[in-house]
């Protein structure tokens, strides 16, 4: 998962305190949303969900949380079984804390400002 969906990754970069809705999701990045769909819907189906492997969340579930912080981030319209996986890796605790720590950051960080 880190390696891969490269378009994805370009096209709607990781920023857990912005929000984006409508945002207009090109081609290249389609395709890679559209695989994931179909992988997160298939490992559902075979699990009964709520999360990829089953009842508990897993390390699968962890390498996909940063794509569903984009998806909602970019306001990624899914179909109803992406959804309530989105939801439901959200409303997990350490998400939750994740993203409250996120929202403490700074916006601009000044080492980072570094002519090259």
């Amino acid at each position: 998962m880190h390696s891969g969906f490269s378009n994805l990754r370009s096209a709607l970069p990781m920023n857990l305190k912005a929000r984006y809705p409508a945002f207009k999701v090109w081609a290249g990045a389609q395709a890679d949303i559209d695989r994931i769909g179909a992988i997160w819907r298939e490992c559902l189906a075979e699990s009964g969900g709520p999360y990829l492997f089953g009842k508990a969340p897993c390390m699968a579930d962890a390498m996909y949380a940063p794509v569903v912080t984009r998806f909602l981030t970019y306001d990624v319209k899914l179909d109803p079984k992406c959804a309530a996986y989105c939801h439901a890796i959200m409303a997990l605790p350490h998400m939750q804390e994740w993203l409250a720590g996120a929202k403490g950051e700074p916006d601009e960080l000044e080492e980072l400002d570094v002519e090259f």
